[in-house]
């Protein structure tokens, strides 16, 4: 198992907007099928949020989560299925986390603290929105700070140790690393964390290769070297550097619309599948072995 590498994706997210690419899928049906389609292309997880069909602004609606599941589910059974509980940063904790006890998912994702969350600079690069929710949307986030207490982290481990799902520990600074440590010395943290590094969010830690290695050092330093398992990924066009360089630290990877809406430069990707399908080029080059979702399992320590 030491060359198989977990490819994940990130379906659609909540950060990027209709009005950034015609290709976002935001209805379960294109949500579900992007999925399907990423799950072809090698990736052994796939990274759910929901969205509004009618205009595309996320979404914590639990009907239309089980509809992109149901429909992911009747043409794939083996693909794990991650679920957000970041879901966005205008949802509560109680809304973001609702599909937990519902759809008792085998990974869902976990913010490991609060970090300011700028993505106000992007609504001066669009000319013109399609929907009215997406300008203030991005323009309100410079007075946003993604809250993720000690006290709403504790309530979701416990609602996923409470219905079996592992937690995949969203990362975005060095400090939340610190925050695993303490959370898994408590116990609220059950067996080898799983941890993701998200760089490249304005309000957090960039996505520089000096930073990612400094991500990796600190780990290793807090956990050992085998006592954690981590993927990565860096936002936009940091996407496949950072996922490359990981690679060879020996960590998973991460690509998906939810972070990264571009083939390469200036060509904006159609489907999920073609970003997994350049990542899983990208490693064969480099001699690494796609892990399918039943060595993910493995490798993850998912029952």
């Amino acid at each position: 198992m030491r060359r198989k590498r977990i490819i994940n994706c990130s379906i659609t997210g909540s950060i990027h907007t209709p009005s950034m690419s015609p290709y976002l899928p935001t209805t379960p049906d294109e949500i579900a099928q992007n999925a399907i389609d990423a799950a072809n292309a090698g990736a052994a997880t796939v990274h759910i949020h929901a969205r509004s069909p009618e205009d595309g602004k996320p979404s914590s609606d639990l009907k239309i989560y089980e509809e992109i599941i149901d429909k992911i589910r009747s043409r794939n059974k083996d693909v794990i299925i991650c679920i957000t509980t970041g879901g966005s940063f205008y949802m509560t904790v109680d809304e973001r986390a609702a599909s937990v006890p519902k759809f008792k998912p085998e990974l869902a994702s976990m913010n490991a603290g609060s970090i300011n969350w700028g993505l106000f600079p992007a609504a001066d690069k669009i000319k013109e929105f399609k929907y009215d929710w997406e300008k203030p949307n991005l323009e309100g986030t410079i007075d946003v700070i993604f809250k993720n207490t000690f006290g709403d982290m504790k309530k979701l481990l416990e609602m996923m140790s409470k219905n079996n799902t592992k937690p995949e520990l969203e990362c975005y600074d060095v400090g939340h690393l610190y925050n695993v440590k303490f959370m898994k010395d408590s116990g609220w943290i059950k067996g080898k964390p799983y941890l993701q590094f998200v760089l490249g969010i304005n309000g957090a830690l960039a996505a520089t290769h000096y930073d990612l290695q400094y991500m990796k050092e600190t780990a290793d330093r807090l956990f050992g070297n085998d006592g954690y398992e981590w993927s990565a990924f860096g936002a936009g066009k940091t996407e496949y550097p950072i996922c490359t360089h990981n690679l060879f630290l020996g960590g998973h990877v991460r690509v998906g619309m939810e972070d990264n809406l571009y083939l390469s430069k200036g060509v904006l990707a159609r489907n999920n599948g073609e970003l997994v399908e350049k990542m899983a080029r990208i490693m064969k080059e480099f001699d690494y072995e796609i892990a399918t979702p039943k060595e993910a399992r493995e490798i993850l320590g998912i029952k």
